[in-house]
Parts: structure tokens; C-alpha cells; sequence
């Protein structure tokens, strides 16, 4: 065996702290190293997680929007063909309308003789039929003789005074008018109090 010199140990020593000391210092840069890519990784990981729920956001309102649209579209639809029912006889009852006018202008003619007593009464039994089936449809008279006059309902034809009754008011009905479920098809053409 051999024996060193104690100087020559300790530079030994020394020279295999220095190693030790290079190998930590290494083995701390590496370890250094590899903590700032994993934050660096870490840190994109994050950024790419928060582009993903900005998306997946954006995403959940697109969805809900297009969910509010196509509600609001079936809605639409729904009350486009619930007053395409409503409202499908405004035609046929504006066509109908000038032959019941005519029916009541006959009823006005006085009748003489027993004959024309009797057309009278068929055509005023012809006109109530007539009334009847309409309104069973949702159409109405509009009589509005002594109500105040309503633009929505009534045209005024004239205007007249009468000390007997108050300004707007409807004084005479030349013509009456009609409304379909509420909607009016033809309004009454009126004369309107102006005192």
C-alpha cells in the first residue's frame, strides 16, 4: 500500500471536492434548466387551456343564441299560422259583406201588399240566417249609433251638429261595418255630432 504524502491527500481532496463540486453544480444547472422549461411549458400549457375555454365560451352563446333565434322563429311560425286560421275568411266575408247590405237596404222598403209582406219577412229571416252563420265564423257587426266615434272602427262620412247630444258622438250609421275576430274589415261609415 502505498502512502501519500498528507499534502498530497488533501490536493487529492480537494481535487475530488472540485469535481464533486462541478458534477453538483452541473447536476443544479440541469435541474435549473429543465424547472424553467417545464414553467415555460406549464405557461403555454395554460395560455393554450384559456384559448380553450374562450372558445368553448364563445361556442356555449353561439349554441344558446341559435337556440333564442330558432325558439323565437317557432314562435313566429306558430302565430303566423294561428292567424292565417284567425283571419283566413277575411276574403269571403268582405265578399260577403255588400250582399248583406243589400238584404238590409230591402228590409227598409215598405211592404203593401201581403206578397211583399212575406218577401219581406223571408228576406229579413234570410239576413238574421246570414248574421248568424258570420258571427259563429268571428265576424261582428259594428252598430256603433250613439257610441263616440273611434277611429280604429268608424269613417266618418259627415259631421252635423245636434244640441241633443254631445261632440264626437256617432249620430247616424250609413253603413255598418265588421271585424273578423276582433280585426275590423270594414269600418262603419258614420256621421259624427260637431256642434
Amino acid at each position: 500500500m502505498s502512502h501519500k504524502h498528507p499534502k498530497q491527500h488533501e490536493e487529492d481532496f480537494k481535487l475530488m471536492a472540485g469535481e464533486a463540486a462541478d458534477q453538483e453544480a452541473a447536476e443544479s444547472q440541469d435541474m435549473i434548466d429543465e424547472v424553467i422549461a417545464l414553467r415555460k411549458e406549464n405557461e403555454s400549457l395554460k395560455t393554450t387551456i384559456d384559448n380553450m375555454q374562450d372558445t368553448v365560451a364563445t361556442a356555449d352563446d353561439k349554441v344558446l343564441r341559435a337556440h333564442a333565434e330558432m325558439e323565437n322563429i317557432r314562435r313566429r311560425a306558430q302565430k303566423d299560422v294561428e292567424n292565417a286560421h284567425k283571419f283566413a275568411l277575411e276574403k269571403f266575408a268582405n265578399a260577403l259583406l255588400p250582399v248583406l247590405d243589400s238584404m238590409e237596404k230591402a228590409t227598409e222598403v215598405s211592404a203593401e201588399s201581403e206578397e211583399a209582406k212575406a218577401m219581406s219577412e223571408g228576406v229579413i229571416l234570410t239576413m238574421k240566417m246570414l248574421v248568424d252563420t258570420l258571427e259563429k265564423f268571428g265576424v261582428t257587426q259594428l252598430d256603433p249609433e250613439g257610441e263616440v266615434f273611434d277611429p280604429n272602427k268608424h269613417e266618418a262620412m259627415a259631421m252635423s251638429p245636434n244640441p241633443e247630444m254631445d261632440d264626437n258622438m256617432v249620430m247616424n250609421v250609413f253603413q255598418k261595418g265588421y271585424e273578423l275576430n276582433n280585426r275590423v274589415i270594414r269600418p262603419a261609415r258614420v256621421l259624427v255630432v260637431k256642434n
